[in-house]
C-alpha cells in the first residue's frame, strides 16, 4: 500500500464509518475493512477503478464529486477521505466544506505547488512543472486548482476549520527531517486531518 495511505489508515479508528471520495481502486477502504473493521463507502467516477473496488468487495458509488454530495446526510460518517483529488475539483473549497458536513473529520491530501522543484522548474525553465505528482502537461491536465500548504491553511482559517494534524512527505511518500524544517518549500505532498 502507498505510504500516504498507510499514514491515513493510522489516523482512522477501529470500526469507524469512512467515506472515501475519489477512492480509486479501493485499496485504502479494503485495508481499513480488513484491519480495523471499518464500514466504508467509496465514491469514484472511473469505471476501471469501480470494477476494481467491486472485485475487492468495497462498496462504491459511481458519482462525480464535483456535482455535489447533497444526497448524503449530515454527520453520516466519522471520517471523509480525499486523496490526491482536491486539485481536480472545480470548487475545492465547497468540497472541503461538504466533507466536514457529512463527516466528523476529514483527511485531505494534495500536491504542493510551492515545492522547490516546481519553483525551480518555473523560474529556470519558464514552463509549468511536470513531476511524479504533477505528471501532466499544462494543456491536458485534470489539475485545475494548484495550491500550496499555506494556501490550504489560509482556506481553513477563513472557513473556521481546525487542522488537527499535518504530515508532509516527498515524492517517495516518505517523511524526512527537512519536511518539518521547511514544509512549504521541501514537502511535495500534504496530508491534513481537519475538523470543525
Amino acid at each position: 500500500m502507498r505510504a500516504d495511505l498507510e499514514i491515513i489508515a493510522d489516523w482512522i479508528g477501529q470500526g469507524e464509518r469512512v467515506l472515501d471520495l475519489g477512492c480509486g481502486d479501493g485499496e485504502l477502504l479494503d485495508k481499513l475493512h480488513r484491519t480495523k473493521s471499518v464500514k466504508g463507502l467509496g465514491i469514484e467516477i472511473d469505471h476501471d477503478n469501480i470494477t476494481s473496488c467491486i472485485g475487492r468487495g468495497v462498496n462504491v458509488i459511481d458519482k462525480n464529486i464535483d456535482e455535489g454530495l447533497a444526497g448524503i446526510e449530515d454527520s453520516s460518517f466519522d471520517t471523509v477521505v480525499m486523496t490526491q483529488a482536491l486539485q481536480v475539483m472545480h470548487r475545492p473549497d465547497l468540497i472541503v466544506e461538504e466533507m466536514l458536513r457529512i463527516g466528523r473529520q476529514g483527511i485531505v491530501t494534495f500536491p504542493n505547488f510551492a515545492h522547490w522543484r516546481a519553483r525551480f522548474y518555473l523560474a529556470f525553465r519558464g514552463k509549468m512543472p511536470v513531476s511524479k505528482f504533477l505528471s501532466y502537461q499544462w494543456y491536458d491536465t485534470p489539475n485545475i486548482h494548484f495550491c500550496t500548504f499555506k494556501d490550504f491553511e489560509s482556506l481553513c482559517i477563513s472557513r473556521n476549520i481546525r487542522i488537527l494534524e499535518r504530515t508532509v512527505v516527498d515524492n517517495t511518500l516518505r517523511q524526512r527531517w527537512w519536511h518539518k524544517l521547511w514544509p512549504n518549500m521541501m514537502g511535495e505532498i500534504a496530508i491534513y486531518r481537519i475538523t470543525r
